[in-house]
């Protein structure tokens, strides 16, 4: 027969017996961060532990919900934006940190994606769990500027960059080579699609197209795949 701690007892049901709080305050404290098991991070409070197992919590921490986050990432091209929150895991999280926080799983739970972006498209993708955040992407969409940079085959003469910009977007050319030329796009209320109909439009061929910029809010050195958290001071 089994011994009763083969198995072991739910971590939440271990913490609350340690700190003499409800099973819903130790998830809490497990979610927040604040609980150790043999001296690593435990999160998942439907983890089992064994008697001979330490468990151990922060001093002064508090079984208080885990706060909103919002999640800038940079989507690779050729993915789809529905598929790119699964690239929202801790061994993509962008070292070191500006903003200061420490992964926890409940801050990839629930995320919304606000900006979709063309699948052969790379650049910055904005995900949120804060209603602020979701509201100000939603209600000021018509404003804010987004900064694309498009690579088309060959040259842009005068013509065609007079036709582009008579388009809705403001357009520079960046850097021309043998074969292509980067072209800086900023379109206030940027929707997939809508640079590739105005290059369609002017006879260009895209070759790659990266959202470096939305609103305030840059790329800023994250590398495809990767991601980081909004900072307290950044603002759309």
């Amino acid at each position: 027969m089994k011994d009763a701690d083969d198995e072991g007892i739910r971590l939440a049901k271990r913490v609350a017996a340690l700190a003499g709080c409800s099973r819903r305050e130790a998830e809490l404290l497990i979610e927040n961060g604040a609980v150790r098991v043999d001296g690593q991070p435990a999160l998942v409070p439907q983890a089992r532990v064994h008697a001979h197992q330490q468990v151990e919590i922060e001093s002064g921490a508090r079984p208080e919900p885990v706060v909103p986050v919002t999640l800038l990432l940079h989507k690779p091209a050729g993915m789809a934006t529905d598929a790119s929150h699964r690239l929202l895991v801790a061994a993509n999280h962008q070292d070191p940190e500006r903003a200061g926080l420490r992964f926890l799983p409940r801050h990839v739970a629930a995320q919304r994606c606000m900006t979709a972006l063309e699948t052969g498209a790379s650049g910055l993708v904005v995900f949120t769990q804060e209603f602020r955040v979701e509201r100000k992407l939603q209600e000021d969409a018509g404003i804010i500027e987004h900064e694309v940079m498009v690579d088309v085959a060959g040259p842009v003469g005068p013509e065609t960059l007079a036709r582009l910009e008579r388009s809705p977007a403001r357009v520079s050319i960046g850097q021309q080579a043998e074969g292509h030329t980067g072209l800086r796009f900023a379109l206030k209320g940027a929707r997939p699609g809508q640079i590739a109909h105005i290059c369609d439009d002017a006879g260009l061929q895209i070759l790659a197209m990266k959202r470096i910029r939305i609103g305030r809010v840059p790329l800023s050195g994250l590398l495809p795949g990767q991601w980081r958290y909004l900072t307290p001071n950044e603002r759309f």
